[in-house]
């Protein structure tokens, strides 16, 4: 086979506060075919998410800022169209880092094949993917929920808060109670995810909404939120409570650095753990945690929203969206016109 032509999005200029269409630039470019032990993906889903706004500074992080220029990556399921390696056949479906791009060259041993029989494509981006598992984590091992507690997660309609709270509940949390922007999202919490209460953080401070939902406190914080979030689940922490931190999108866009909570000493007061967790700490623990909720899943005990936007030239679209709060559960870009089946 000759060269792919293809499409993938670079980074053009680094944005100042919120991200713009301008920071983005659509390239058509050329693939060349696989040498020996790579792959030709065509993306048929990628996932735009919070963390990518940050690597669009430059900055020293936990991971790599984009650059300038070339390509964004991210997370995308594909199928495989051709094939220079015995493991991995044309017409397979793989997971991989290299979205943002129609096609991907890959090295067959960075793209491992994902079990389309039970579950969706998309479902190994969500929760089944890196999402769930980041959600898993933080409720089992960063902040393990035990009998009887009660839980309180942030941003609880987005695409690991969603999980977390499921999770929490399937692990036999006495309450839970979400965030949302707006009563759509609440019922959403309530209705279809299981939780107890939600708090809309539109209506008003959530510090008073928190103790009105949960007034003998909390044990258990999911913060996906930073912020306002963080300071209330700090007051409402019972002693010895614990948080993991997953993100805090409250302050991506900020141009300076926000304040931090004014309670800070209650960490000391209450001895309560706050921990921070990234999930490529963890990738290891992938196939095991999919082996599990893939029955979750299934069964009907953990259930998915997403937010799917049509055609590649829109993931921009999509990306901005997600800092602005726009999507339920996970947000998707369906390149091949699939939408949410």
């Amino acid at each position: 086979m000759s060269a792919i032509v293809s499409r993938e999005f670079r980074l053009a200029s680094r944005p100042v506060g919120e991200p713009g269409p301008e920071n983005f630039a659509l390239v058509t470019t050329r693939v060349p075919e696989p040498a020996e032990g790579q792959i030709l993906v065509r993306n048929t889903w990628m996932s735009v998410d919070p963390y990518m706004r940050g690597r669009m500074n430059d900055r020293e992080s936990y991971i790599p800022p984009f650059e300038v220029g070339r390509a964004l990556e991210g997370s995308a399921v594909g199928e495989v169209v051709a094939s220079r390696s015995a493991d991995v056949p044309v017409g397979a479906t793989v997971s991989h880092f290299a979205g943002w791009r129609e096609h991907a060259l890959l090295n067959a041993a960075d793209a491992p094949v994902v079990d389309v029989s039970a579950a969706r494509p998309q479902d190994h981006l969500s929760a089944l993917g890196p999402t769930g598992l980041t959600a898993y984590l933080a409720v089992t091992e960063i902040a393990p929920v035990r009998e009887g507690d009660v839980v309180f997660v942030s941003g609880a309609a987005g695409a690991v808060g969603s999980v977390a709270g499921q999770l929490a509940r399937l692990f036999c949390a006495s309450r839970v109670i979400g965030s949302a922007g707006g009563p759509a999202k609440g019922r959403i919490l309530t209705e279809e995810f299981g939780f107890d209460a939600a708090l809309d953080y539109r209506a008003g401070p959530i510090a008073e909404q928190l103790a009105e939902a949960a007034p003998d406190g909390i044990d258990v914080y999911v913060d996906n939120v930073g912020g306002e979030h963080l300071e209330a689940a700090i007051g409402a922490l019972k002693n010895h409570g614990q948080a993991a931190l997953v993100g805090m999108i409250s302050g991506y866009n900020a141009i300076d650095p926000a304040p931090g909570p004014t309670n800070l000493y209650d960490i000391v007061t209450k001895r309560l753990t706050l921990q921070g967790v990234l999930v490529t700490d963890h990738l290891d623990q992938l196939p095991g945690y999919v082996s599990r909720a893939a029955g979750w899943l299934a069964d009907g005990r953990l259930r998915t929203r997403e937010t799917v936007v049509e055609g590649f030239e829109r993931a921009p679209e999509a990306f901005l969206g997600v800092l602005r709060g726009a999507n339920t559960g996970k947000m998707l870009v369906s390149l091949d016109g699939t939408g949410a089946r």
